[in-house]
């Protein structure tokens, strides 16, 4: 991976949207749900008064608009701090 995030941020992969179906039409990509869960692929290494819980291989919700999109290589990304993570999936 050649992103490393600063400080409290971390990538997050996030999870594909659910296809969905409507009596045999698909809805558009615009149409579907933003995914609230995601894998965490890279941390940075925290701030002097907030240690990193996060580490990278951790399934992770975070808020509905949280984040930045970025697309790196053809693939999407979320950055965003460490904050913005509701919560650990184990």
């Amino acid at each position: 991976m050649n992103i490393q995030p600063l400080a409290d941020r971390v990538l997050i992969t996030p999870a594909p949207a659910e296809e969905k179906t409507v009596g045999g039409i698909i809805i558009p990509d615009t149409a579907k749900e933003k995914p609230l869960q995601g894998t965490v692929v890279a941390v940075g290494e925290g701030k002097k008064d907030e240690p990193m819980i996060l580490k990278a291989g951790d399934t992770v919700l975070y808020g509905k608009y949280a984040g930045t999109e970025i697309e790196y290589d053809g693939e999407k990304y979320l950055v965003m701090r460490q904050s913005d993570v509701v919560a650990i999936l184990k």
